[in-house]
């Protein structure tokens, strides 16, 4: 049987008001995690929080944090902490401004690293020495098909991401012998929020809509559509459970096909 029991299991997911770090929140809890979350939105943080598991077997706990802001993300850490060692980090929180790089200031590439890196060295330097001495941890890299497939439109994004996968790499290699292994997830197109803001703008410049636009988009992905959050949720969690034992330092597309390197 496939083991992916997270019982007695504390989880950070950072960046979780919706899409993907929303579905890893509930799909965690169902499997028996403990699963504390954070975001700036203080609605989608109190809605998301008072939800109760369908298994009944895990719980769910909010934070509002700006993972842009470092004092913020040290409380958010230090509450977290204070109640026990964390054993799953999902390093999710990030933004995707399109602009153009030669209108682009140091301002902009640095808030957003603040955001989409320097969360993710922060979230598991935190972390970290708790799984080392309990001989078990999990860290998750959300990174992106960005990392691998960069375009001129998101380069800062794009960017920010492959550090994400080489910061994971490089960890766990130091980190696997101790028990923690570190691997990253990289989403192609997924029908969130992120890519529905995106469809909308090349809507509105085509005369066009919405769901045209995601759909004729989709026929170019092997598989015929976009991805769900659910099904990179499914990755997220098999890679935090036991089943995943033996899985440390991989970069995994999951983007119905898109990808094209061997």
């Amino acid at each position: 049987m496939l083991d992916l029991d997270l019982s007695g299991r504390r989880a950070v997911v950072t960046g979780a008001s919706g899409g993907i770090g929303e579905a890893v929140v509930r799909l965690m809890a169902d499997h028996g995690a403990e699963v504390h979350f954070c975001a700036r939105d203080g609605d989608a943080v109190a809605a998301l929080g008072k939800e109760r598991p369908a298994s009944g077997a895990g719980s769910i706990v909010g934070h509002v944090t700006d993972m842009g802001d470092g004092e913020q993300v040290s409380a958010f850490l230090a509450a977290v902490l204070a109640a026990g060692a964390v054993d799953i980090v999902v390093n999710n929180v990030g933004a995707s401004p399109s602009r153009n790089f030669l209108y682009m200031t140091d301002d902009d590439w640095s808030s957003l690293f603040e955001l989409n890196l320097l969360s993710a060295v922060r979230c598991t330097r935190a972390a970290l020495p708790g799984m080392r001495a309990n001989k078990w941890g999990r860290v998750v890299m959300v990174a992106s098909g960005a990392a691998k497939y960069p375009n001129a439109t998101l380069i800062d994004y794009a960017a920010s991401k492959a550090a994400m996968v080489a910061t994971g790499k490089a960890l766990a290699a130091k980190y696997g012998a101790d028990g923690v292994l570190v691997n990253s997830v990289l989403p192609g197109l997924i029908h969130t929020g992120m890519w529905d803001r995106a469809a909308d703008e090349v809507a509105a410049a085509s005369g066009s809509t919405r769901d045209a636009v995601i759909a004729q988009r989709g026929k170019a992905v092997p598989v015929g559509r976009y991805g769900t959050a659910p099904e990179v949720a499914a990755m997220i969690v098999f890679l935090c459970s036991p089943a995943a034992s033996y899985v440390n330092g991989a970069a995994i597309d999951v983007d119905g096909g898109v990808g094209s390197h061997v």
